[in-house]
């Protein structure tokens, strides 16, 4: 019961930061129907940048600047890149988000180097002792307390702001949201420097209690299950999901080693057997919009 606790609780702590970066998705797709590929080089972004940062300013002010680069990289990318195909095929629009994160991330590489790079976060390894033994690690409780403060200022956003409430009427219906005087092109930039800063935060505490390195964009790709998981549309179902992925990951790794006919790492691909899962019975997900087509 002690490991099944502990467990549960890492899974929640690792699941918060897939649950940021899923909201970084569903809140682009939200806004223009596209599935941006560039997420996974904002993440790497952001973490490589705080590592610059962290020696002048410390974690948490690194981490702040970080998440508002990032998100200017990413609202510069909408303007330069993705604004000019507005009217394509949707296909091609996702395609051009997949070169934009290659070329990112090709940059993020040079800056990452040859040296080993931390974010320099205050927590480490260190951990809380709870009643009955349970060990938390710190920074697992930071990241739940950061999403949470996040997520409330995110829903905050979008029902007391006029810009969140002209992001919601251009996510509804974008052409009513012109008919009433919304930007469209402003709530599409605006959708691109959230899901950036999102991101580089994500990307932040991925790399927390380890080092920052190319490999680290792979991190975002358990975000696909997430979204699948709770609906493309959906912004509680990409946290829902994110938990709900995060912990069942966790508890496999606990307990994977009971099964050897598992493999050693099956836990890295339980959140693709979720999405199939979750595909085969409820394709847009837990909490989706089903699309109903009349003929």
């Amino acid at each position: 019961m002690k490991d099944l606790l502990e467990s549960v609780l890492r899974g929640i702590g690792t699941g918060s930061v897939y649950a940021l970066l899923g909201l970084g998705f569903v809140i682009i797709y939200k806004a223009t129907r596209v599935i941006s590929f560039a997420q996974p080089s904002f993440m790497l972004a952001g973490a490589v940048l705080v590592t610059y940062l962290v020696g002048p300013l410390g974690f948490f002010l690194a981490l702040i600047v970080a998440a508002a680069a990032t998100g200017g990289l990413a609202l510069g990318v909408e303007r330069l890149a993705v604004r000019p195909m507005i009217g394509r095929p949707v296909f091609t629009v996702a395609i051009i988000t997949l070169g934009i994160d290659v070329a990112v991330r090709v940059a993020d590489n040079a800056f990452i180097g040859l040296d080993v790079r931390h974010v320099g976060d205050p927590w480490g390894l260190k951990v809380f002792k709870l009643p009955g033994g349970i060990i938390v690690e710190q920074r697992h409780v930071a990241m739940v307390l950061t999403t949470a403060v996040l997520i409330a200022g995110l829903f905050a956003f979008f029902r007391y702001t006029r810009t969140g409430l002209a992001m919601r009427a251009a996510a509804y219906d974008q052409e009513a949201a012109l008919a009433q005087g919304v930007s469209v092109g402003s709530v599409f930039a605006m959708s691109w420097a959230l899901a950036g800063a999102l991101a580089a935060v994500a990307g932040t505490f991925a790399a927390v209690g380890g080092s920052v390195s190319e490999s680290l964009w792979l991190v975002a790709l358990t975000a696909l299950p997430v979204i699948i998981l709770g609906g493309l549309d959906s912004l509680p179902g990409a946290v829902i999901g994110g938990i709900v992925v995060g912990v069942v990951q966790e508890v496999t790794a606990t307990y994977q080693g009971h099964l050897t006919w598992l493999g050693g790492n099956f836990s890295i691909v339980t959140p693709y057997v979720v999405m199939l899962l979750v595909l085969l019975v409820r394709p847009y997900g837990l909490f989706g919009t089903r699309e109903v087509t009349r003929v």
